[in-house]
């Protein structure tokens, strides 16, 4: 059953991460990836000594997107170069492809669109029928889509993140926040535009907040060895929030390559990333149908044969040891989660896959071998922050 007791605070959910960031001093593994940071994207100086750093400023590229529905979804040239191409429909998801066209205009061939990894809000009727995929188009001008029979509600977007004119982002003038003992990349660092939140004035998604009881790892099913992991957060922002029409960007947490984390969905302006000033989690739209109380993490690139690199690794087991130590979970525990919205259950691992949840293939085969392994280390290394 899910833990019964109350919500930790916000002392007690930071006290906890102080003493698992204080045992990741000794863990090798762990501390290789605090010294990650993201150049002109970094949050501030480490964990350990942490210094107050002045207000500074940064340029990010503004994303263009070019969206588009229905049959001329189907269809898109794109003003600017693509760098991805979201997609998503009801339906089934066999036979699903696309083409990209090359710069004369002429398409290329066809390329299966992969599973993609499912999401959205609780109140979504469609869980289980929505297929969703984010493809890297290289700077192609323009792509060609080809759906299965049968499919609807078809929305497609070309997406840029990198060659548009720069916005000056304002990074706040306080000492950075350190979750697990790694530093953790706020969204003003990694370019999050806060107005695509927004809707007609009115914020799409506001946040609500409940009590943590389960633990999802995710794969975000893009490509391994991203050259600009933070331009490819603000493309799975734009997906979510704007093509999806979420809100915002599905995840509490994504961590790339590198070990870096980047802070997901927006929880308001506390200091603590994913939860409110009580110790609430807030909701997000990783697991339609599971989310209210359900943390979700997403490891940036394709798990389906590869392994994460070890410092993706070190940096999901030491946020999810902090994260479990905070709220008195057990890791290894199996549970049952009770959905706090609309009374739906589960019986699940405390720490569990995405496709534990819905029909998906994310994380990603190899990932899912190793969740086993993942809660053992996580389990070990929250018994020793005590």
């Amino acid at each position: 059953m899910p833990n019964p007791k109350p919500a930790v605070t916000r002392r007690t959910l930071v006290t906890a991460i102080g003493a698992t960031a204080a045992a990741l001093a000794v863990t090798p593994a762990a501390s290789a990836a605090t010294a990650a940071t993201t150049g002109a994207a970094a949050a501030g100086t480490g964990a350990g000594g942490a210094r107050p750093v002045a207000a500074r400023t940064t340029r990010v590229p503004v994303t263009r997107a070019q969206s588009a529905a229905g049959r001329a979804a189907t269809t898109v040239r794109a003003d600017f170069p693509i760098r991805y191409v979201g997609v998503s429909w009801d339906g089934p998801t066999r036979g699903a492809a696309i083409r990209l066209h090359r710069e004369d205009a002429t398409p290329g061939t066809w390329q299966p669109l992969p599973g993609g990894c499912a999401g959205g809000p609780d109140h979504e009727d469609r869980v289980g029928g929505v297929a969703t995929a984010l493809i890297a188009a290289d700077g192609a001008p323009g792509y060609d889509l080809r759906l299965p029979d049968g499919a609807a509600n078809v929305r497609s977007a070309a997406i840029d993140t990198v060659h548009g004119p720069a916005r000056t982002v304002v990074i706040a003038a306080t000492t950075p926040t350190t979750f697990c003992g790694v530093e953790y990349v706020s969204r003003a660092a990694w370019g999050a535009d806060e107005s695509k939140r927004f809707k007609n004035g009115v914020e799409n998604s506001p946040a609500k907040y409940y009590p943590l009881q389960t633990l999802t790892v995710h794969h975000t099913d893009t490509p391994n060895a991203d050259p600009d992991p933070a331009a490819t957060v603000r493309a799975i922002y734009e997906y979510h929030a704007i093509t999806n029409d979420w809100g915002d960007i599905g995840y509490h947490f994504l961590i790339d390559e590198a070990g870096r984390i980047y802070e997901g969905r927006w929880s308001g302006d506390d200091g603590i990333p994913a939860h409110d000033a009580s110790g609430n989690v807030v909701t997000a739209f990783h697991t339609a149908g599971f989310n209210s109380g359900n943390l979700g993490i997403a490891l940036l690139g394709t798990l389906s044969s590869q392994e994460p690199t070890a410092a993706a690794r070190a940096s999901l087991t030491a946020l999810l040891a902090a994260v479990a130590r905070g709220h008195n979970l057990d890791p290894q525990a199996h549970v049952t989660f009770v959905n706090p919205v609309n009374g739906v259950t589960k019986p699940v691992e405390m720490i569990s896959g995405h496709r534990d949840w819905l029909a998906t293939d994310c994380p990603g085969g190899t990932m899912y071998a190793g969740l086993p392994a993942l809660r053992a280390d996580v389990a070990a290394l929250g018994t020793a922050g005590h």
